[in-house]
């Protein structure tokens, strides 16, 4: 039995998300809503996919493989995003999980991830986090890093870098993110890359104005159980 309160919470942000999408001349169903569910327990997340939602973000890989194992016979077609920052040590089982990597940060990861990707013959796709903010506490590359990691992962068979990822400096006023995601859309845009990961429960509307194919969406779901700057 799925709680009123959280098919309210998941009908209220794809109500926002739609406004948004159609404020700025944009189809609604191009923006895919990934449910962060850091720290959220089995139980909930089962609500959560009865409710609708299907695709999971995790920032840790031994927490997302456990709640997959315990989720796979009762919530058939979820699908897991790893939004958070991947060890190198982790690479192997974080291929064998998620189908989207949001964290590819540098050439060594990138050679990790293609290595056990080609064992379990399966391209990975990833998107590149981009930290925009110069921010020491944020991993990511630098603007100017891009093109090198794009031409490094072209000469990898099983890796596809599809976008960008960024999270911005955390604010209460969701307008103060505009510049970065409007700039992450204009670095996307000129080297051809289409997805575009933006956007968290502060401001993913502005994310969804400006242009994110997917928004990371946690305490708006779930409530109070995250702490900001986790990529959600």
């Amino acid at each position: 039995m799925v709680k009123a309160g959280l098919i309210e919470n998941i009908s209220g942000i794809y109500k926002r998300l739609s406004h948004a999408a159609m404020r700025a001349g944009r189809n609604p169903g191009d923006v895919l809503l990934i449910a962060v569910s850091k720290g959220v327990s089995v139980e909930l997340m089962r609500e959560a996919a009865e409710a609708g939602l299907r695709v999971f973000g995790e920032s840790r890989v031994q927490e997302a493989v456990k709640k997959a194992a315990e989720l796979e016979t009762a919530s058939s077609g979820i699908r897991w995003h790893m939004i958070g920052h991947l060890q190198k040590n982790k690479a192997g089982a974080a291929v064998g999980l998620f189908e989207l990597i949001h964290s590819l940060d540098s050439v060594e990861l990138a050679s990790l991830i293609n290595r056990h990707a080609s064992g379990k013959g399966k391209v990975q796709r990833v998107l590149m986090e981009v930290n925009l903010s110069g921010e020491r506490s944020k991993h990511g590359i630098g603007k100017d890093e891009i093109g090198s990691l794009i031409k490094a992962a072209a000469k990898m068979e099983n890796i596809s870098v599809e976008g960008l990822m960024t999270i911005p400096p955390y604010s209460d006023d969701p307008e103060a993110s505009r510049p970065y995601y409007k700039e992450l859309k204009e670095l996307a845009d000129g080297y051809g890359l289409r997805e575009l990961s933006m956007g968290m429960t502060g401001d993913f509307e502005v994310a969804v104005e400006e242009g994110a194919t997917m928004v990371r969406v946690g305490t708006a779901i779930f409530g109070e159980r995250i702490k900001a700057n986790i990529g959600e």
